[in-house]
């Protein structure tokens, strides 16, 4: 049995960087002991980032703002920087650990490296305990009635709302007053003290203002009426249970959105292999072009079409981009340049604040028609077509592509209607490969 005195237990914050409505903070506070709460820079994800990546300064942004609500009770957050194995082997030796408390997180890496945390934790004593936390319903919770999960959006969506409706998960608005935490015994520190720098891209903050009109306004790019609340939801600085429970009776559409997001989710808890591999196996025939030229003028917005160069200017300046233009720049690369969806999920990996594995592969999948409950391969967007309709003034592409209408705008790299013929005939092509 472990010594009691001086006993503690840890919660370890990870995609949950908030107080308030914390499954495994709460769970830990109510156990009695005093409670550190712990953040880590795991090198193994930050080692492949720039050390002023705008979501690593958001990260100790929020961090900062926790532990300074924290220190007024006398605890704090410990910020580290490693290896979480290493860490936690270094931790175990220095406190009497009698758990670690986190929220899962359901993507491959996570799962393996809680996988290992928790055969060493065990063979210390000491227990590992996981909670569902950044999602409302989880993959094994929402299946079709043969258990198996579903790969269509709307049955899923369904079962889902309902459900919810049922169960509507209530959020908890504060840290139990009487748990007890437990003082770091440092300053929290500076970016610097951590071997980074700050960025000069911010993460806005939500408002959850526009979610009555959402529907009027989504494909709208140049309206910039959307909740900006991805990378909130992304990085757990606010509560999907209480964003749900705010956006239910105001707008179907929004709360679609959170279904989506779920849908994703489950669909990369249960098939793992779509990080690498297209949802739709018979799509493994398609031979892209993969042009590494037109690529990189796609990263740089100078395909000569504007509301794909609007978009990726957009992405590149604030590592943000409208949903609906999400959309028409990753159609294009796919169809347009044939280019493999895997090198336009990468670069949007790289610069997307709200990059969420889940949502960015089942989106890149969708648009490349080869994933779950995708467009059919022989839907090729016009670029012409949706500015159209959703920027006719071209509001938006005139604030990102400030030299349209010059002779130094680039001409189109192909033109659509060949494209649009080229890739349905090597959609088809590919198909009959396999």
């Amino acid at each position: 049995m472990r010594e009691q005195m001086n006993m503690l237990n840890i919660v370890w914050f990870r995609r949950d960087l908030r107080s308030d409505d914390n499954t495994a903070l709460a769970k830990a506070l109510d156990e009695g002991l005093p409670v550190l709460p712990l953040f880590i820079f795991d090198t193994c994800i930050t080692d492949e980032l720039n050390s002023d990546d705008a979501r690593i300064s958001f990260i100790h942004e929020r961090l900062a703002r926790m532990d300074a609500d924290m220190r007024p009770r006398g605890g704090g957050i410990l910020v580290m920087k490693g290896d979480p194995e290493k860490v936690f082997d270094r931790l175990s030796e220095e406190y009497s650990i009698s758990g670690v408390f986190a929220n899962s997180d359901y993507e491959p890496y996570a799962k393996g490296r809680d996988n290992k945390i928790k055969t060493l934790l065990g063979r210390k004593g000491i227990e590992f305990n996981l909670y569902k936390d950044q999602v409302i319903f989880e993959h094994d919770e929402i299946l079709k009635d043969n258990k198996e999960p579903y790969s269509v959006f709307t049955p899923y969506s369904r079962k889902w709302l309902k459900l919810y409706s049922a169960e509507k998960p209530v959020a908890k608005e504060h840290m139990n007053p009487a748990g007890k935490l437990a003082d770091p015994g440092t300053p929290f520190p500076s970016l610097a003290d951590r071997k980074f720098s700050k960025s000069s891209q911010k993460v806005r903050d939500y408002d959850l203002s526009v979610i009555s009109d959402y529907d009027k306004y989504r494909n709208i790019p140049a309206a910039d009426l959307t909740s900006y609340l991805s990378p909130h939801l992304r990085f757990g600085t606010v509560s999907v249970r209480k964003i749900a429970a705010h956006a239910y009776d105001l707008n179907h559409s929004f709360m679609n959105e959170l279904v989506w997001r779920e849908f994703f989710m489950q669909i990369l808890a249960s098939f793992p292999e779509i990080v690498t591999a297209s949802f739709r196996r018979k799509y493994d025939g398609i031979e892209w072009r993969n042009d590494e030229t037109e690529f990189r003028r796609w990263c740089r917005g100078e395909t000569g079409y504007p509301i794909v160069d609007a978009g990726m200017r957009q992405l590149n300046e604030t590592g943000y981009m409208h949903n609906r233009v999400r959309m028409i720049t990753a159609s294009f690369l796919c169809k347009h340049l044939l280019t493999d969806w895997r090198w336009g999920e990468a670069y949007f990996a790289g610069k997307l604040l709200d990059y969420e594995l889940s949502s960015n592969n089942g989106n890149w999948q969708w648009a490349a028609g080869t994933g779950c409950d995708a467009a059919p391969y022989f839907r090729v967007f016009s670029p012409a077509a949706q500015e159209k309709k959703f920027d006719p003034a071209a509001e938006y592409i005139r604030k990102w592509v400030r030299e349209i209408g010059t002779a130094s705008y680039p001409e189109p790299l192909v033109d659509h209607e060949f494209a649009r013929k080229r890739a349905i005939e090597e959609y088809r092509k590919g198909l009959n490969r396999i």
